[in-house]
């Protein structure tokens, strides 16, 4: 019997790519594993750098002699933008904080002024009632003095004996009295 396997161009072709595969890894594996590929691979990309310095170095002239902006200056300006931002932040932080101070520095000096304020309506109330006492003083000074005189009076009188015991008797009377008033005023 003959062989009827029908063509398959899936097969082909798959068998085709995996043999192209293989023989392309072969050769870059040749090639690349050799002294003369690393150093020449070293060589290119030395070369390459130095290139691209350059290049850089270029443009950066241009650049600057344009008056256009590159990409450090791009960086640059952003970080700037970016410092800026944080000390503002920590400027407004500053003064919000100074602002609570001062808030509460307000309301420290607003005490302060009622306690001034009360203080000076005791002291008002304090020296009213000084003088208060100073005329009543010179009212138990009066009182003392007529006191003095009817001493003396009675010291005139001292012929007369019962007179003098029954004004000494009165006298007492009007002295107890009198300093029971004397201790009422001082009350």
């Amino acid at each position: 019997m003959a062989d009827n396997k029908a063509f398959d161009p899936y097969e082909t072709w798959k068998s085709f790519t995996n043999n192209w595969e293989k023989q392309a890894n072969d050769m870059i594996h040749l090639w690349t594993n050799s002294r003369e590929y690393v150093n020449f691979s070293q060589g290119a990309s030395d070369l390459q750098i130095r290139f691209q310095e350059m290049f850089q170095k270029n443009q950066q002239l241009m650049a600057e002699h344009l008056q256009l902006l590159t990409k450090n200056d791009l960086v640059n300006a952003a970080k700037l933008s970016i410092q800026t931002e944080e000390k503002l932040d920590a400027l407004e932080e500053q003064i919000w904080d100074v602002q609570d101070s001062i808030e509460s520095s307000k309301k420290e000096f607003r005490s302060l002024i009622e306690v001034s304020h009360d203080t000076n309506k005791q002291i008002k109330q304090l020296k009213k009632e000084q003088q208060r006492n100073k005329k009543e003083l010179e009212k138990i000074d009066e009182i003392h003095f007529e006191l003095l005189a009817l001493k003396s009076e009675l010291a005139e009188m001292n012929t007369l004996k019962e007179e003098v015991v029954s004004l000494r008797a009165l006298l007492e009377e009007n002295n107890s009295n009198k300093e029971r008033e004397l201790a009422l005023l001082s009350k």
